[in-house]
C-alpha cells in the first residue's frame, strides 16, 4: 500500500469515526461518565437523584467540578454530603452548578454577568479574561452533549444562601 492510499484510507476512517460519534451523542450524565474525571460528581448526582433530570431534554449548562476539585474540599465533606440525611443540601449544591439553557463560551466572551442557576440563586460569571464562575476557573469549555454543554471547573462552587 502506498503512503497516499494509506493516508486517504486513514482520513476516511477518522471521518467515519467522527460521524459515528456524532450519531451516538451522549447526554450530560453519559458525557461526564465517559470523561473519567468526574467520578465524584457522578456519584453525587446519583446520590441526589438528579440522573434522570440531567438526562432529560434540557438544554442545560453544567459547570462540572473534577474529582480534583472535590478533593480540595475539607476532609470528610464529600462523604458527609453523600449521606442520605444530607440529600437536600447536596441537591442545593449540585443544582447551583447548573444554568438552564445552553451557554457556550463564545456567548459570554469578554463579559461580566450573573446567571440564575437551577438552584435558584445567581452565580457570578467573569469572562473578561478567561472564565471564572464565582471562585472557580473554567479549565475546559464547550464539551457538547446532546442536551446541553459542560464547562469543566477547578473548584466546587457553593450557593450563598
Amino acid at each position: 500500500m502506498t503512503f497516499r492510499k494509506f493516508a486517504l484510507s486513514t482520513v476516511a476512517g477518522i471521518a467515519m469515526a467522527f460521524s459515528t460519534a456524532a450519531a451516538n451523542a451522549a447526554d450530560i450524565v453519559d458525557t461526564a461518565v465517559g470523561a473519567g474525571s468526574f467520578n465524584t460528581l457522578v456519584a453525587a448526582v446519583k446520590a441526589a437523584d438528579l440522573v434522570d433530570t440531567l438526562k432529560g431534554t434540557g438544554p442545560f449548562t453544567v459547570f462540572a467540578p473534577t474529582d480534583d476539585a472535590f478533593a480540595k474540599l475539607p476532609a470528610g465533606t464529600v462523604e458527609d454530603l453523600l449521606k442520605p440525611e444530607n440529600k437536600d443540601k447536596l441537591v442545593q449544591i449540585l443544582t447551583y452548578h447548573v444554568v438552564p439553557g445552553k451557554v457556550m463560551s463564545g456567548d459570554i466572551a469578554g463579559k461580566m454577568m450573573s446567571a440564575k442557576t437551577v438552584q435558584g440563586s445567581e452565580v457570578k460569571i467573569d469572562a473578561s479574561s478567561g472564565v471564572k464562575i464565582d471562585n472557580a476557573t473554567v479549565t475546559q469549555a464547550d464539551i457538547a452533549a446532546d442536551n446541553g454543554v459542560i464547562h469543566v471547573i477547578d473548584a466546587v462552587i457553593l450557593p450563598k444562601n
